[in-house]
This record gives C-alpha cells, sequence and structure tokens, in this order.
C-alpha cells in the first residue's frame, strides 16, 4: 500500500494570507502545492490536496479533510510575514511538538532549502494551530520564505523547480527512515551525485522526456530515481526503456 498525503496549500478565496506589493500568499501556495504533489505522485505517494482552486476552507475543515482521507501525513504549505518589508528572511517548519517523525520530517525540508541557499531558522512548535492540533497523523506547516522579503521572493522565483523538490524530497528521504509501508517498492536509479543542481539538471532532463524522475538525498549523495514500482517486472520494463535511451541504470528498493 502506497503512502498517502494530504497537502494543504494555506489560505485562499477571501483569505489573501500574508501579501506584498500585490502578490498574494495563496497563489504562491497553490502552485508550490501542485509542484510538490507532482513530484510525490511520480515516486508512487497518492496524494490530495485540501484546495485545486481560489477557495477558502477554514483550518478545522482542512484538518477534516486530512482526517477524512486517511491520509500518512498532512503537510500545510505557507510563507512568512512580519508586516515590515525586508525585515526578516529564510525558512522554517512547524510542528504540534518537536518529536517523532513529523520532526524528522521538517528538519529534512528545512535541510533541504538550506542547500537552496535560504536561511534555515528551524522547527518550531505551535501547538495553537488548528491545522497541526486537529490532524489525527502527523502533521507539519512548511514556511517557504518570506513574502514580504525582496531577496526571499527573487529566490522563490528562481528556484521554484528547486525548491519544490527540496520539500518534495524532504518528505520521500523521512518515509525511506519509517517503516510505515511494509510493501517495498522498486526503484530505477540512473545518477548519484555530490551537487544537488547536478542530480536536479539530470532530473528536468528525463522530467521533460516523460520519466517520472525525482532526487532522493541519501548518505551525502542527491540520487536521481525513476518511478516507484510495487511490482518488480514494471521496473524491469522501466530500466529497460531507460537503457535503450542511453542511461546507465540500476534497481533499488
Amino acid at each position: 500500500m502506497a503512502y498517502k498525503i494530504v497537502i494543504d496549500p494555506g489560505h485562499g478565496g477571501s483569505d489573501w494570507g500574508a501579501s506584498f506589493n500585490g502578490r498574494k500568499e495563496k497563489d504562491d501556495v497553490l502552485n508550490l502545492a501542485f509542484a510538490v504533489g507532482q513530484i510525490l505522485e511520480n515516486a508512487g505517494i497518492d496524494v490530495e490536496y485540501t484546495r485545486t482552486t481560489d477557495v477558502y476552507n477554514t483550518p478545522y475543515e482542512k484538518a477534516t479533510m486530512g482526517n477524512n482521507a486517511d491520509a500518512d501525513f498532512f503537510v500545510s504549505l505557507h510563507r512568512n510575514a512580519t508586516g515590515t518589508p525586508n525585515a526578516a528572511t529564510g525558512i522554517e517548519t512547524l510542528v504540534f511538538n518537536d518529536s517523532g517523525i513529523k520532526a524528522e520530517m521538517a528538519r529534512n525540508i528545512n535541510e533541504n532549502l538550506e542547500a537552496l541557499g535560504f536561511v534555515n531558522r528551524g522547527v518550531i512548535e505551535r501547538p495553537n494551530l488548528v491545522v497541526l492540533r486537529r490532524t489525527k497523523m502527523p502533521a507539519i506547516l512548511v514556511e517557504a520564505g518570506f513574502i514580504d522579503n525582496v531577496n526571499d521572493n527573487e529566490k522563490f522565483d528562481a528556484q521554484f523547480n528547486e525548491i519544490a523538490e527540496a520539500i518534495a524530497n524532504g518528505i520521500l528521504d523521512t518515509l525511506d527512515m519509517g517503516e510505515l509501508n511494509e510493501t517495498p517498492l522498486y526503484r530505477v536509479q540512473v545518477g548519484a551525485f555530490d551537487s544537488m543542481e547536478t542530480a536536479s539538471a539530470l532530473s528536468s532532463r528525463l522530467n521533460n522526456s516523460g520519466y517520472p524522475a525525482y532526487v532522493v538525498s541519501s548518505n551525502g549523495l542527491y540520487k536521481v530515481q525513476v518511478g516507484a514500482f510495487a511490482n518488480l517486472a514494471n521496473a524491469v520494463a522501466m530500466e529497460n526503456r531507460l537503457r535503450n535511451d542511453g542511461y546507465t541504470t540500476f534497481i533499488t528498493t
């Protein structure tokens, strides 16, 4: 059985979230949610969203959606703000309490975003937030930079795909360490690199060629993998396709 993750793009509808110079948090995080969700789906994760359009649901309704989906994790995406332009910078991830697999996931995401040049503001406990308190599964809330910081916005736009990959890979790294899924998933590995930039470039090239590629960080390397198959025969078929296109591959779990 595959993992199921509910992705919650924060705010929506009449609730813009934070805004700066006409830029709205609700729009940034909806786009980010789709990008993160696509990478997770390519990796074999079952993804659901609390919203796919510009609509408003209360935080309690969003938590209820996650609970009704019987999801394994709840990931809420936001952008931070202070109300004073350029007063703060960086990323952080909020949790109900700093323990368990949710805290591991929060740190993995933060470290991946830090590797892109963001200031890592750490994992912060926020037990008063409804989407963290009312969800029955492990839940995190990612603050993907400050919307009222010019440099954070420039980075968000220029490295949008890398930011989505960093968040998705932090999630995938955590699932690889966890024991929720007893069914092995077979993946076709195409390369392993010291550089995230090199791995991301290969992953993007594969995606542009129609392969469901993504990057996983493990043991100090950035590994480019394709697919996640419960059936070994399907992984072998994918490996043959890749080899026919000239790639050197092997199957891993």
